[in-house]
């Protein structure tokens, strides 16, 4: 079950520019930058009540955010919503007749195993599902 909007994705061209830009429009600093070598992507995460904005610029030409700003303009990218168990979920929605763009889940940015639903099973919105690494 989707439990929580964990965050909104934003695809953006220049990350510095962007950080700056969302840190005077919330009034407040990023708490986490992170750089995810096997997706090709930097992040930076400000929290927005209970729940997150992440920014995503790619790192090389082949990274998925390059990728997507080769034929969008900077903005939505994903939505991403928290689950208790995240195998469990994607055994459900699979049954619902979604497709994902993995068969198990991988490591993502901020702490969690992440897995996303195909933009063109789910209204043409990129999903993702997010659980928490317990340590």
């Amino acid at each position: 079950m989707l439990t929580n909007l964990e965050h909104l994705g934003l695809a953006v061209h220049d990350l510095a520019a962007a950080t700056d830009l969302y840190t005077r429009l919330l009034g407040q600093e990023p708490y986490k930058t992170e750089h995810i070598a096997s997706e090709a992507v930097d992040t930076v995460f400000f929290r927005v009540g209970g729940s997150k904005i992440e920014l995503l610029a790619g790192t090389s030409s082949d990274s998925a955010i390059t990728k997507f700003l080769d034929k969008k303009p900077e903005g939505i990218h994903h939505v991403a919503f928290e689950v208790a168990d995240i195998a469990a979920e994607m055994a459900r929605l699979r049954t619902e007749g979604f497709v994902l763009l993995s068969e198990t889940p991988k490591r993502g940015a901020d702490n969690k195993l992440v897995c996303f639903v195909h933009p063109k099973s789910a209204g043409g919105v990129l999903v993702e599902l997010c659980q928490e690494i317990k340590n």
